[in-house]
């Protein structure tokens, strides 16, 4: 086993028992034992940024295959929620953010290993434009994560359950914090989208209008669902569908084609 599977590995069982430290306490009047949960948290995070950095940078290029992109996104992500989880009550997005990036490590074991697609580092608008985009997809993935809680709080607090909430934050303070996250993304994807039209020649080009026309789809959404909010008091269910399907349409414009290129017709 070389040191990048290792590492993965490792990551893998750290992940999966920071979840199971979440799970188990999850309705329990004191809540998760914090300091056990980030502590198999924090470890996850070093094995799984030994392990991608093994298989992401080769010498004056970068890997950008999509299982290390895919790699690379939820390591941005579970260390977001980590920093997070320090100072905020998100007992229900820790579970479902090491989760899953503890069963993509372990999913790295079983396919195929993927065609070298390298990034030229020195390539500075190619690099500006992707890394931006990367930013803006980790911070609306963690929105839509909210919305999910902001929608469970919602429906327990309507159903009288306060049992289920008493070691969740305050509805109104969640959603607060949805709506900030979600214009953080937003204005980053907004970003990324103007660099893209700006310094990429190929950016309008046949092989990637699908992804142009997808992103624009998801940026507008976005858009839609902040204006909803600010102007209009859009909230709650509505939200959430709308979140998920702007979410949805971005995943699709940024992995889909790719997934069928590097495992479909490879």
């Amino acid at each position: 086993m070389d040191f990048g599977n290792f590492g993965a590995l490792a990551a893998f069982i750290c992940y999966i028992a920071a979840t199971i430290a979440v799970v188990a306490r999850l309705f329990h009047s004191k809540g998760p034992h914090l300091i056990t949960v980030l502590t198999f948290g924090c470890l996850a995070i070093i094995f799984h940024t030994l392990s991608i950095g093994q298989s992401l940078f080769n010498q004056n290029e970068i890997n950008f295959s999509l299982p290390n992109v895919v790699s690379l996104v939820t390591l941005v992500i579970s260390l977001t929620i980590t920093t997070i989880a320090l100072r905020l009550k998100i007992n229900l997005l820790i579970p479902v953010t090491y989760g899953f990036a503890g069963f993509w490590q372990l999913i790295l074991f079983f396919i195929p290993k993927s065609p070298h697609i390298p990034l030229i580092a020195g390539k500075l608008a190619v690099v500006s434009h992707i890394t931006l985009a990367l930013v803006a997809y980790c911070i609306l993935v963690i929105a839509t994560l909210y919305a999910f809680q902001v929608s469970y709080i919602n429906i327990k607090l309507k159903e009288k359950k306060l049992v289920a909430v008493s070691h969740l934050p305050p509805l109104m303070q969640v959603e607060k914090q949805l709506f900030v996250i979600l214009l953080i993304g937003t204005v980053f994807l907004f970003i990324s989208e103007l660099t893209g039209f700006a310094f990429l020649e190929n950016f309008l080009a046949k092989n990637n209008a699908h992804k142009t026309v997808l992103s624009l789809m998801a940026l507008l959404l976005y858009l839609v669902i902040l204006w909803g909010h600010y102007k209009k008091g859009w909230r709650g269910h509505k939200v959430l569908v709308m979140t998920n399907t702007a979410t949805g349409l971005l995943t699709l414009a940024y992995f889909g084609s790719r997934f069928v290129k590097e495992f479909l017709l490879s």
